[in-house]
């Protein structure tokens, strides 16, 4: 995976986090708090943080005493995060690489992480960097898209785009289901050293209000706008509207329902 499936900027982050978090990503976000909440941890460490979805409830969820540092890869994503918060929230903003992550050894009590696994190059290394920045008996919780299968949205979205581009498909919407897989996860785990490893398949049920408006932030709320545009001679807007159509046929019209998949990981360093 190259970059260009990674670089979440520009008028992305607007539509990735008014078009798409209120229908796949807050109810995820609000569980994996929940979890994380759970042991009472002090120093909390959240990576992939993007638009602060995630972020806004930990912040919520954990003890007012919690300190919470979220970061990205993407500056443009957590500037949409900070203005969640008001200045005394106790809420750490930077931006930083999930492989390198620029913290002491054993410097927080767990870690969090909604659906960036997928778009790390080197997830070996993540898992190492998490194992390393956690203190003993520290707990990482991260979560993954199941696969095409069963996030039907994603496998209709890669579909339409690449009907546009017989020759040279976009190839975003492979990314964010490529880690559907648990045995190499777990295994990646336990090399890293991990211990107590604990595993949840979790489906949810989403109602579409706007389903056209879902379309629009499903090509314009991440990377494959850019990889649109960089092809050239389509206007997006065509793409959009056939992707509504699509939407329409497979979940209904206003409301739409659809389901959706993840795949909840909570491990321990010893």
């Amino acid at each position: 995976m190259g970059n260009d499936s990674a670089g979440f900027i520009g008028n992305i982050p607007q539509y990735y986090d008014q078009g798409l978090g209120p229908i796949i990503f807050t109810e995820y976000a609000a569980d994996i708090a929940k979890r994380a909440a759970a042991s009472g941890p002090a120093r909390v460490l959240e990576t992939a943080a993007g638009t602060g979805i995630v972020t806004r409830n930990l912040r919520d969820a954990l003890p007012d005493g919690a300190q919470l540092t979220a970061t990205d890869l993407n500056p443009p994503m957590l500037d949409i995060a900070q203005a969640k918060f008001g200045p005394g929230e106790q809420v750490g903003f930077q931006p930083a690489d999930a492989t390198a992550l620029p913290f002491a050894d054993q410097s927080f009590d767990a870690i969090v992480c909604q659906f960036g696994l997928m778009f790390f190059p080197d997830k070996a290394k993540s898992f190492a960097e998490a194992y390393r920045v956690l203190a003993r008996g520290g707990r990482y919780l991260f979560s993954v898209w199941d696969s095409h299968r069963y996030n039907s949205f994603g496998r209709i979205a890669h579909e339409v785009a690449a009907r546009f581009f017989p020759t040279d498909p976009p190839q975003f919407y492979n990314v964010p289901f490529s880690c559907h897989q648990i045995d190499p996860i777990k295994e990646l785990l336990i090399t890293a050293g991990f211990g107590d490893i604990g595993i949840a398949v979790i489906r949810q049920e989403r109602e579409l209000p706007d389903v056209a408006n879902f379309a629009r932030a499903a090509i314009h709320g991440n990377p494959l706008i850019d990889q649109i545009q960089a092809r050239g001679g389509v206007d997006p807007a065509r793409i959009v509207d056939a992707l509504t159509r699509e939407f329409r046929r497979e979940f209904g019209d206003n409301p739409g329902r659809m389901s959706i998949q993840a795949i909840v990981f909570s491990a321990v360093r010893r």
